[in-house]
């Protein structure tokens, strides 16, 4: 069992989403970003989730089926805008890393954990968000839907996570913004935490773990 500022725990792994987890303002730099193409701030959202098309790229891009190149290309003209060069990294330019819970990773890791990342991806090239924001050596275990051609919330992309950290689902944690990621995860004996947003999310995780991040405290 790792172990932590309160002794051992039951668990042993630590799962992260990416966006929303270890990623802030992402709306707020995406508002932004459209802001200043012109567009109606909720563009980016619209396009992505709401418009049937644009729907269907990004999740043909989630699972791999589409490279990232190409969905720019495919979805510029749906947002209106005519440069379709890094679309993706220059709409992510605004997102910062969550430091808090980067340290909590870390820590984590330091304590014994199995940290792994488990991220619904969208593109690799030619822009890394996890290289840009910093997190690839944050893990012992990396599993991107691009690169398993599935994604959450299928099942499938779960288990594979557990068996490359040589662990069962009940020695585990997972972290995702998304509440609909989090059922199959507690299917498999995980326990699930909801990054809602509030500022309480590393401290709960943290109280969870029996870990304090680098300087001994959870930052407000």
């Amino acid at each position: 069992m790792a172990r932590g500022t309160d002794g051992c725990t039951p668990y042993r792994g630590l799962i992260l989403d990416f966006v929303g987890v270890l990623t802030e303002g992402v709306q707020a730099a995406l508002h932004s970003w459209c802001a200043s193409e012109g567009l109606a701030p909720d563009a980016w959202r619209i396009t992505l989730a709401d418009l049937p098309e644009g729907r269907e790229l990004y999740a043909a891009l989630e699972s791999g089926r589409l490279s990232q190149a190409e969905w720019n290309r495919r979805t510029a003209p749906l947002l209106g805008v005519d440069d379709h060069h890094n679309l993706m990294g220059r709409a992510w330019s605004g997102v910062r890393p969550a430091v808090n819970m980067i340290a909590l990773a870390r820590a984590a890791r330091r304590a014994g954990y199995t940290v792994a990342l488990l991220s619904n991806s969208f593109g690799l090239d030619p822009y890394d968000p996890y290289e840009a924001l910093g997190v690839w050596k944050l893990f012992d275990v990396t599993v991107i839907s691009e690169r398993e051609g599935i994604a959450k919330p299928d099942p499938e992309i779960y288990q594979r996570t557990l068996e490359r950290m040589d662990l069962p689902g009940e020695a585990c944690v997972f972290v995702d913004d998304n509440p609909g990621n989090l059922p199959p995860a507690a299917a498999l004996g995980i326990t699930t935490v909801h990054a809602d947003g509030q500022a309480d999310t590393v401290k709960r995780l943290s109280s969870l773990l029996g870990i304090l991040p680098a300087a001994g405290r959870v930052h407000r």
